[in-house]
């Protein structure tokens, strides 16, 4: 089987693991923390790492200012290990300042996971949940629009015709058709090749009331 880039990145993971796990020990059981408390804080360190590491490699387009936050702590706790047991803190006499970190460790580990956990839990409640696709439903028939009708063309009679529509004399019809005296005529005249002629509508509308004869 042939060797691939991952097999020494997985070795050297190994090794950070466990010098870092070593020295984190080691800082804890000299400011104080000694016995089965001493080995609680590597496990503490890493447990946050991971978790804050899960939820930046998460890919959904959620804020991980936190995640980075924490992951970034976590960090600065196990590479401040390593470098205090390299000689630049004399472990033999840790300070106050030293003591106080490694104490109040524990509860700021549990603090950064439960934000890690609820952070999480809240957003993911927060998403829409998206409803299922209904069918598309029948486009609804257009209605076309009927053409508009345009204006209807006048029925035009003869004075003749006219007359006896309206039961009057042919000379009644043509004098309301033509201007008597300067008086604008009473029935529009049409003049058509055949001759003149009036509206029908104009003339039942002029001699509606005049009595048959007349």
């Amino acid at each position: 089987m042939r060797p691939t880039l991952r097999d020494p990145l997985l070795i050297q993971a190994a090794i950070a693991a466990a010098l870092s796990f070593a020295h984190l020990h080691d800082v804890a059981d000299a400011a104080g923390q000694g016995g089965w408390k001493a080995w609680c804080y590597p496990v503490s360190v890493d447990l946050l790492f991971v978790m804050a590491w899960a939820q930046i490699r998460e890919r959904d387009g959620r804020p991980k200012g936190a995640a980075w936050t924490w992951f970034l702590l976590s960090m600065a706790a196990s590479l401040g290990a390593n470098v205090a047991t390299s000689g630049v803190i004399d472990l033999a006499h840790p300070s106050p300042a030293l003591r106080v970190a490694v104490a109040a460790w524990p509860v700021l580990a549990f603090f950064g996971g439960s934000l890690l956990v609820h952070s999480r839990k809240a957003q993911a409640e927060e998403e829409p949940q998206t409803a299922a696709e209904e069918p598309d439903e029948d486009p609804e028939e257009e209605e076309v629009p009927e053409p508009a009708e345009g204006p209807q063309k006048p029925i035009l009679l003869t004075y003749a015709e006219a007359a006896r529509h309206a039961g009057v004399a042919v000379e009644t019809i043509r004098g309301a058709a033509n201007p008597q005296r300067g008086n604008p005529p009473r029935l529009t005249k049409h003049m058509t090749p055949d001759g003149p002629r009036v509206d029908l509508d104009e003339v039942r509308k002029l001699y509606a009331l005049r009595p048959v004869g007349a």
